[in-house]
């Protein structure tokens, strides 16, 4: 039976294109967050994950005031990408936030550069 043609060669077989790494700045001292006030008998919820690149997305256009575009050629992506990130990241810090549910931070998709780490000092 011939072989089926796709992009992965690995064991991730899957329709588009593979995805193109996302530069970041920095890595977060800390990977979780959960709110401080929860009772014992509250079932726990799953918590709400949050990728590197949607992290970096949200840090320098949120918090330090940059244009999606300049936040685009800093990442090395797309400013549609960013949009994407951007959109994504705040939905799931609401969610956090309005459920009360812990966050995660991580992801092994992104690629932190040392360039652009000691340029950000």
């Amino acid at each position: 039976m011939p072989r089926r043609w796709r992009w992965r060669g690995g064991p991730v077989a899957g329709p588009g294109r593979p995805m193109k790494p996302r530069w970041i700045g920095i890595r977060p001292e800390a990977s979780r967050f959960s709110p401080s006030m929860r009772t014992s008998n509250e079932p726990l919820q799953q918590p709400v994950m949050i990728t590197y690149d949607e992290l970096e997305a949200l840090r320098l256009v949120d918090y330090q005031g940059l244009t999606q575009e300049e936040a685009a050629q800093k990442m090395m992506v797309s400013r549609g990408t960013v949009w994407r990130c951007l959109d994504s990241a705040r939905k799931k810090v609401a969610t956090m936030l309005v459920e009360g549910r812990e966050l995660v931070i991580g992801d092994t998709r992104s690629h932190a550069s040392p360039a652009y780490e000691s340029s950000e000092t």
